[in-house]
């Protein structure tokens, strides 16, 4: 699933070591059952490959992928990335299945983002939740983003207290819509 890798920061820049998520194969920090190991990400050309698949679906509103742009935290320009969101009611949460990747980093100094999906653009200011509510968001996740299961120690099944004490690694963000629609869009624009 889509975010750049671990070496580089997506915005021409090398990142810093803190910026880098939790090292593979860390014990499960909840202390339940046998430490399940954790793949570390690397960006392979498979996952460019389904980021540019997922892209196109996003484009055509098919699916569950959105189009994530956020402005680099360095050169201002603009970056994009597919990603699949938390939809609760009318909540929505951005979830960073792979720890602090360059979108994650170019989110939270621009402190919003806009996410397409079809023809429906919307800008959203984000929060990140603490880890009490960010465990019940990434158990959620979980379950309706399969590919990313290998970058969690807890399992679909696990319970949230396992998903709350790794919730450092893997940023959840609430998003509030800026206005109801962006500009350019129309009245009748659907949901994300």
């Amino acid at each position: 699933m889509p975010d750049a890798g671990p070496g580089h920061d997506g915005d021409g820049g090398q990142r810093r070591p803190e910026d880098h998520a939790d090292s593979a194969g860390v014990a499960h920090p909840a202390g339940h059952g046998t430490a399940r190991p954790v793949r570390e990400y690397h960006k392979s050309r498979g996952d460019r490959a389904g980021d540019a698949i997922f892209s196109v679906l996003a484009r055509a509103g098919v699916g569950p992928a959105h189009l994530l742009t956020t402005r680099g935290r360095r050169t201002g320009r603009l970056r994009t990335t597919p990603v699949i969101l938390v939809v609760h009611d009318q909540q929505r949460w951005l979830v960073a299945p792979y720890g602090a990747v360059p979108w994650v980093l170019n989110a939270r100094a621009a402190g919003q983002v806009r996410l397409r999906r079809g023809r429906d653009r919307r800008d959203y200011t984000i929060r990140q939740l603490p880890a009490a509510q960010a465990g019940p968001i990434l158990q959620r996740y979980l379950r309706i983003a399969p590919a990313t299961r290998p970058y969690f120690q807890a399992s679909k099944d696990s319970p949230v207290a396992d998903f709350i004490a790794e919730a450092d690694r893997h940023p959840v963000f609430e998003l509030t819509p800026l206005s109801e629609t962006s500009a350019g869009d129309t009245a009748k624009a659907s949901r994300p």
